[in-house]
């Protein structure tokens, strides 16, 4: 089926555009709340490119009752997502081309978008013996062993000068395991008063701080998961003004929640939890002034009965796929804290920009206009947990496609050039009949020399050679050089002025 979303709203290169849009469903759209085909001629509707998630939970293999490839992806193309980087922290731990191989199997059988595996950082994510970095690098996003953090400096310092050497960043989960004793919430007001034990702010941002030494000293890609303290966001900051190759992602509850908000409630529990209403400031501030470089949703579904269990004993992680966009959207764009272009910069550009991932990873389509509760009911992630359930947002995901691949054989290609070629080739035996002999004589020895994209045609002057019996050559910046000569011409222009080719343009227009 084929459908013409009149007068769409297109989002490219930070702005909006209208136009008609012709959508072609197949295996490789997505879609979910919408009627065929009358309600898809609207102008409510806005495209946008993929989102573009470097931080999710799939849990498959090893905890497929958490999530799965399959659902964890769908509920992404319900968000608009249309690639998400995996992390690690399953059973087994992709930490060699063997176990890896697991989880690239199953993301080919059932994934819905692109999947970008992370590597380990560490064997079994244990912090004790580096990882087959080596074998597993073409085949992964980045290394990372998220959900524990390498606790040993030197460590860490051996995993960026191998990420380094293989061109790949080390993605740190920064989590100081001697300064959590026993919390489970943020060390904050809400901890105290309901006796809760706390997570101290130093427990995040103090790896970070070691980390920056070992980049200052390596000079290693270095990006950090999920920060929540004004402590991390000045520390970036101050990296970043240094000049040192560092980025970082926070999650959209760190910037729409903190403890204040806290209910006895398991949706509410998540690691790094929700800290202090200052910290919260002090992350949109540097989501405004770009020291905060994407948003990530740390999507960590686990089973209903494992966040029942209240906030103490519930396990640690949220879902985010599917409300990420409409929270932001709503409550940071709507409200004037950032602009659109903004927004689309942190869910896609940076992302894969930072990651080497190509910006066509597909497209979204939302209504805007359109107002609903989020309601976990709806999600087609297995986990439901969310501290949004109830909120009012605007803008509904209506479908999310992946670019279409085709393959083209050479023998198609042939077919498809066979006419356009044979017009060039009597064209160019004109030009030689109509040729002084003395310059056909010239070429003849010094030969063609094809300029333009045209030129780059696999094996285009060996035909022309063929056919003309000239030998045929391809300039060595075929698609510039007539740039190029055109820019020397007017460096030239003065003295053309009195030059035969004006004379003869005079001759014309007399």
């Amino acid at each position: 089926m084929t459908v013409v979303l009149k007068g769409a709203q297109v989002f490219r290169r930070g702005a909006f555009s209208g136009g008609d849009v012709s959508v072609s469903f197949g295996d490789r759209v997505f879609c979910k709340d919408i009627v065929f085909p009358s309600s898809l001629n609207s102008s409510s509707f806005t495209i946008l490119p993929g989102f573009v998630d470097v931080h999710v939970h799939l849990r498959e293999p090893g905890f497929s009752y958490k999530e799965t490839i399959r659902t964890g992806t769908l509920a992404a193309a319900h968000g608009g997502y249309t690639a998400v980087c995996a992390m690690p922290n399953l059973n087994p731990v992709p930490d060699s081309m063997e176990t890896l191989q697991m989880e690239l199997d199953a993301i080919q059988k059932d994934a819905v978008i692109r999947v970008l595996p992370y590597g380990a950082i560490t064997k079994g994510e244990q912090g004790r013996e580096l990882a087959d970095l080596d074998a597993m690098a073409p085949y992964v996003a980045a290394f990372s062993d998220d959900g524990k953090g390498v606790q040993d400096r030197d460590m860490m310092r051996r995993a960026m000068l191998e990420a380094k050497r293989l061109g790949k960043l080390i993605v740190a989960h920064c989590e100081d395991n001697s300064l959590l004793r026993g919390g489970y919430i943020h060390d904050g007001a809400y901890a105290r008063a309901h006796g809760h034990r706390g997570i101290c702010s130093e427990s995040e941002w103090r790896p970070i701080q070691r980390d920056l030494e070992l980049v200052r000293e390596t000079g290693c890609g270095y990006h950090v998961c999920h920060i929540s303290t004004k402590e991390s966001v000045a520390l970036i900051r101050r990296a970043k003004a240094e000049g040192l190759n560092v980025t970082c992602e926070t999650g959209p509850h760190y910037l729409l929640l903190d403890d204040s908000r806290l209910q006895e409630d398991g949706r509410f529990k998540m690691n790094p939890p929700l800290r202090d209403k200052s910290d919260r400031e002090a992350l949109l501030e540097g989501l405004a002034d770009g020291t905060i470089d994407m948003i990530a949703t740390d999507h960590a579904p686990h089973s209903a009965e494992e966040k029942g269990r209240g906030l103490e004993k519930s396990a640690m992680g949220i879902v985010g796929l599917e409300t990420a966009f409409p929270l932001l959207y709503t409550h940071l764009v709507k409200h004037g804290v950032i602009s659109f272009a903004r927004l689309m910069e942190l869910l896609h550009d940076a992302p894969c920009r930072r990651f080497g991932i190509a910006p066509d990873t597909g497209f979204t389509v939302f209504d805007l206009n359109r107002t609903y509760p989020i309601d976990p009911a709806e999600f087609l992630s297995i986990g439901r947990a969310t501290p949004f359930a109830g909120w009012s947002v605007q803008g509904r995901c209506l479908l999310t496609g992946l670019p279409k691949v085709v393959t083209v054989s050479s023998t198609e290609m042939m077919d498809a050039f066979e006419e356009p070629v044979e017009r060039i080739m009597e064209a160019i035996h004109s030009v030689l009949e109509r040729t002084p002999p003395e310059l056909v004589a010239d070429v003849s020895t010094n030969g063609i020399i094809m300029t333009g994209g045209g030129s780059l045609v696999y094996g285009f002057d060996k035909l022309v050679t063929a056919r003309t019996g000239i030998h045929t050559t391809v300039a060595e910046d075929a698609i510039s050089c007539v740039v190029l000569g055109t820019g020397k011409s007017l460096d030239s222009l003065n003295s053309m002025q009195d030059g035969t080719m004006n004379l003869s343009r005079r001759k014309q227009m007399t």
